[in-house]
């Protein structure tokens, strides 16, 4: 089991999302967005956020850091090492089910990340025959996007997904990510896309958005 760190907005969580991080980045990146992006009025809410196991990057000279999956090729087609993508889903789908073990149902489990975190989200969600409540993935794209028909769960697509990405992106270019969206939306998903004039980042409308978009999901239960 990956190792976590948690925040709760309430007693008895009702909720759990799950926040992947990026490429060299841990757990705690993340955790200072919760009190910008939750609102007062929402449900007690429980956010994992795991850090990624560390291993060498070959982009990176294989420098060993904190990563989801190898990146080997600058070819965003190629670029994710698939087994490296692969086991990590396997280790979110663990955390997934430890958060219905501490009570909370599939409906109420949100999945999200940033880059690399944000493509196994997509991957997992991909994967998904039991639908979780949404799929959050910014600033990210969808690994092995040519076999995304071949890969796709039965009734997968009910999960809605919310992208957002920035204009400006020089890590991940915005056409790489439009095209996710669009294979995504080929494919039955629902996909809410957003588009910044933004690097690799988030900003403060961004989390607005995607606060709205969480509290439709909230509303739904």
């Amino acid at each position: 089991m990956l190792e976590t760190v948690e925040q709760e907005t309430g007693a008895s969580p009702q909720w759990s999302i799950i926040w992947l991080h990026g490429l060299g980045a841990d757990g705690h990146d993340f955790t200072p967005i919760v009190p910008e992006l939750v609102r007062p009025q929402w449900p007690a809410l429980r956010f994992v956020f795991p850090h990624a196991p560390k291993r060498p990057v070959s982009i990176n000279n294989g420098m060993p850091m904190r990563a989801w999956y190898d990146i080997v090729s600058m070819d965003f087609r190629s670029r994710a090492d698939a087994t490296g993508v692969a086991e990590s889903v396997v280790q979110v789908e663990e955390l997934i089910a430890r958060e219905q073990a501490r009570g909370i149902p599939l409906n109420r489990i949100l999945l999200a990340g940033f880059s690399q975190g944000g493509a196994i989200t997509l991957s997992a969600g991909l994967k998904r025959r039991e639908q979780l409540a949404g799929l959050i993935a910014l600033s990210t794209y969808l690994p092995e996007v040519d076999a995304a028909a071949a890969q796709l769960a039965e009734g997968a697509t009910s999960q809605p997904v919310f992208m957002a990405h920035g204009s400006a992106d020089p890590v991940i270019p915005v056409q790489i990510a439009d095209h996710s969206m669009q294979v995504l939306k080929d494919l039955g998903f629902k996909v809410e896309w957003h588009r910044y004039p933004m690097a690799h980042q988030v900003c403060a409308e961004e989390i607005h958005a995607l606060g709205d978009w969480m509290q439709a999901r909230f509303a739904q239960q």
